[in-house]
């Protein structure tokens, strides 16, 4: 007889699923009052009859109450994997080779965009990626001295981050 699972023979399924589990639950409880004779328990069978029949059936009533529990309760988890194209733009910029001579920083721009020497003492050091507390022990100033220094750098520059102030002063020739 093939077992198949659909609609129309589910009920069926579940019903010889129940009796077999009742059975074997009957089975184990037989097995254990056999085995509480076979140890001579009777003067405590015989005393305590009732609470020990009443702790087996509770304790089959518990296991039976959890394994249905947990088969009604278990959740399924489908996992779909859906492939999505994502366009991912590069961008690709242009290296310029430097000068063979020694670099010049280009004064004009500097004066253009208003920078003060010690700004530039400030990018230079930007550049070269010191924090804070290292620029301003460096530069022998506050650490919130530094801070503003670097504000007005990148204001004066348009950057938003120090890494771009970099890149656009590189870009510049104000720094090598």
């Amino acid at each position: 007889m093939s077992l198949m699972v659909n609609s129309s023979c589910g009920g069926a399924l579940r019903y010889n699923l129940l009796v077999k589990t009742v059975i074997a639950f009957g089975v184990a409880a037989g097995l254990l009052i056999v085995a509480m004779q076979l140890v001579e328990y009777r003067f405590l069978v015989v005393e305590r009859s009732v609470e020990i029949y009443g702790a087996i059936v509770a304790a089959a009533f518990a296991t039976a109450g959890i394994w249905v529990g947990l088969k009604l309760t278990r959740t399924k988890v489908v996992s779909v994997e859906v492939p999505v194209e994502v366009p991912v733009e590069v961008r690709v910029e242009v290296q310029v080779p430097a000068p063979a001579g020694p670099f010049v920083p280009n004064t004009a721009k500097i004066d253009e965009l208003g920078l003060t020497p010690r700004e530039m003492e400030v990018l230079q050091l930007v550049a070269e990626g010191l924090s804070t507390r290292q620029m301003a022990g460096r530069l022998f100033v506050s650490e919130n001295t530094v801070k503003t220094h670097v504000t007005r750098v990148l204001d004066k520059l348009g950057a938003d981050r120090r890494t771009q102030a970099v890149q656009l002063a590189k870009q510049l020739s104000l720094i090598p």
